[in-house]
């Protein structure tokens, strides 16, 4: 096991004959936060998380796993194509990582990719999953934007610049970040060029497989968990009319919309972002942090 900081731990698990990197803060035993990351080249949980894993570790037992076909967990050799079929292998996979953990039932934050899959898990297993946070979900019937297609191709093209250029579609204002966007494109890049990475990366976006994941009203309307959706009001991945769809098909749902915020809520506004969730997980962050 390895430690990122003080407050996280990194470590392998076993769930059958795949494995999760995995990393937590907090107490197990605490009240539970599954944690999922987006997708693209090179998304990790902790490139999602790590703030906010710091920011929630003293009340909750934080769950960030890199998902199969990301990162440093699993990359199947022969993955399943289409985003359908690797989706139903990830659901499948990370219940199984729930069992493994012991953990009967969870709160699920899912961001993108994460948030199309926190659908997915609770429609496949309701029981599990106590509140869940939408950020920025897929799934609606929107159409892709520009930006979410050049995300998609990478590959087409791969190299440091491409990998700077994609990052600045994330961001309502590229320029806030300085020099850290191209730090973080060359820091990526080893690990985008992985064959293992990119295998998975091009099967989960293999859409002559079959059609990207989309939910129903009738779906929807099965969840009886409360949902906080939030988005970015100018993200340019998915549109903010994707989360007036989902506020409007959930039956217990709240929106909650950032100003001048990409797809990035997480990164760009982390202060904001941790105290919309931890009002809505009835935790005053603020009140704790002053005493």
């Amino acid at each position: 096991m390895s430690e990122i900081s003080s407050s996280i731990s990194t470590s392998d698990i076993a769930v059958g004959e795949y494995s999760f990197q995995v990393s937590q803060s907090g107490t197990p035993g605490n009240e539970a936060i599954l944690w999922l990351h987006g997708s693209g080249p090179g998304a990790t949980a902790l490139s999602n998380w790590e703030k906010a894993l710091l920011a929630f570790g003293d009340r909750y037992h934080c769950i960030a796993p890199d998902i199969i076909g990301f990162g440093d967990s699993t990359h199947p050799t022969d993955p399943p194509r289409g985003m359908r079929a690797f989706g139903d292998l990830r659901v499948a996979t990370l219940l199984g990582l729930l069992d493994t953990l012991g953990l009967d039932r969870v709160h699920l934050v899912g961001n993108s990719m994460g948030g199309m899959l926190s659908v997915l898990m609770t429609l496949a297993a309701p029981d599990r999953f106590d509140r869940i946070v939408l950020m920025g979900s897929g799934g609606a019937p929107v159409p892709p934007t520009p930006d979410l297609i050049k995300m998609v191709s990478f590959y087409d093209d791969p190299s440091v610049e491409a990998m700077e250029d994609l990052l600045t579609r994330f961001v309502y204002e590229p320029a806030t970040f300085g020099d850290e966007l191209r730090q973080i494109a060359e820091a990526r890049l080893p690990r985008v060029t992985r064959a293992d990475v990119r295998r998975s990366h091009l099967a989960t976006f293999d859409f002559a497989a079959g059609p990207p994941i989309g939910f129903t009203p009738e779906q929807l309307a099965t969840i009886e968990q409360n949902v906080l959706i939030v988005h970015g009001r100018d993200d340019r991945i998915i549109p903010v009319a994707a989360s007036y769809w989902f506020l409007e098909h959930l039956p217990h749902a709240e929106l909650h919309v950032f100003g001048q915020c990409g797809h990035w809520t997480q990164i760009e506004q982390p202060d904001r972002f941790h105290a919309t969730l931890a009002a809505f997980l009835n935790l005053d962050l603020t009140a704790r942090s002053t005493s």
